[in-house]
């Protein structure tokens, strides 16, 4: 009888329940460094602390202060004019009047007819269409329109009964 040929070893495979090491091989406690957070919490400034110490930086450390704390927050800060100098007319002549307004119907009150046909006579709409338009109020009757016009559209809504609101 010839002899068996010797079997061939099987191969070697790495045990897969070791815990995984980070990169730097630096051990690593799994609920992260507690004492770091607890240090942190003893820390916590008080609103007086940081006014003073707002109060002691230069005015462009202030800038960057500020400049990080819009993009660390994502805020945009609007400026106030300090009542000084010639700062006070740029601010005024930034703010524009108004100039376009929306006539809205709040409810139609107790002649809700003579409040349909004042509402068709405005916006040249059909009867279901103005009734409907009522009937939800509030909405807008008539948009965009001067100042005059709206004035005058809320006179003829309100003599009929109806609560007007310019916007």
């Amino acid at each position: 009888k010839a002899p068996k040929a010797p079997k061939a070893p099987k191969a070697l495979k790495a045990p897969t329940n070791f815990p995984r090491r980070l990169p730097d091989h630096t051990p690593q406690a799994p609920w992260g460094n507690i004492t770091e957070s607890i240090t942190m919490a003893s820390t916590a400034l008080s609103k007086d602390d940081i006014i003073d110490a707002i109060g002691a930086m230069s005015v462009i450390e202030l800038s960057e202060l500020i400049e990080t704390f819009k993009t660390k927050f994502n805020v945009t800060i609007a400026t106030v004019a300090a009542g000084g100098g010639g700062g006070g007319a740029a601010p005024a002549a930034a703010v524009e009047e108004q100039t376009e307004f929306s006539v809205m119907l709040m409810a139609a009150g107790g002649k809700k007819i003579q409040v349909i046909k004042v509402v068709r006579e405005i916006t040249g709409l059909g009867l279901k269409e103005a009734k409907d338009l009522v009937d939800g109020a509030p909405k807008a009757v008539k948009e965009n329109v001067s100042k005059d016009e709206a004035a005058t559209l809320k006179a003829k809504l309100e003599a009929e009964g109806a609560t007007v609101e310019v916007k």
